[in-house]
């Protein structure tokens, strides 16, 4: 069954499993999600539903949105996110979905904004190797080194590793497993590490693999 929840995340921290060994998780503040939009198969195309997250005043909103908002009859939600629901004929618009959707056990999809890290050199973007710290190489220690062929091709290949804007990007770990679920303050408990800096919004669906 597919599941989808907004959250944000909250930090890491760690816990002890049953046999007393550590574990460190990331706690995601996942829902309160409201149904904001249905998409039906007859008129749509395909079935989904749009989720919103996180209470925002109205003076904030573009006319658009507050429509929106209003014709569903729910308050308005500062992140919207639509997500493709098994069971998304079942919901109706209005309808709330909490943490207690997920399970411990689950193996979940989480997707996020990975800390921007600026422009930053090759070795701290790729890992490259440093040049040679001797005399003759000049003050180019950090720098990229060869570039490739200066006759044949006379260019620079494409997907060259090059210093470059370093994160900011939007990425998916798979395959991550929640440990626990406290239903009552939505929070879900992920082994390992997600994307993205603390306070950060991800989006948590069941593994597509």
């Amino acid at each position: 069954m597919k599941k989808g929840l907004i959250g944000k995340k909250i930090g890491m921290t760690q816990i002890f499993d049953e046999k007393g060994n550590i574990v460190p998780v990331t706690v995601i503040n996942a829902g309160p999600c409201v149904v904001v939009q249905k998409k039906t198969q007859e008129k749509d195309g395909y079935s989904a539903v749009k989720l919103g997250f996180e209470d925002i005043a109205e003076r904030k909103l573009s006319k658009p949105l507050k429509g929106e908002f209003t014709k569903a009859g729910v308050s308005f939600k500062k992140y919207l996110k639509e997500f493709r629901l098994d069971n998304a004929s079942e919901l109706e618009v209005g309808a709330t979905l909490t943490s207690d959707v997920f399970q411990a056990g689950d193996k979940i999809d989480v997707t996020g904004i990975s800390k921007g890290h600026g422009f930053s050199g090759v070795i701290k973007r790729w890992g490259c190797h440093r040049l040679r710290m001797t005399h003759g190489t000049g003050p180019v220690h950090r720098q990229a080194g060869s570039m490739g062929a200066n006759s044949d091709p006379s260019r620079i290949m494409k997907n060259k590793k090059m210093a470059g804007q370093y994160g900011n990007v939007q990425v998916t770990v798979l395959n991550l497993e929640i440990v626990k679920v406290d239903a009552e303050r939505n929070l879900l408990a992920v082994k390992g590490a997600v994307p993205g800096a603390r306070g950060g919004i991800v989006f948590v669906r069941n593994t597509v693999k």
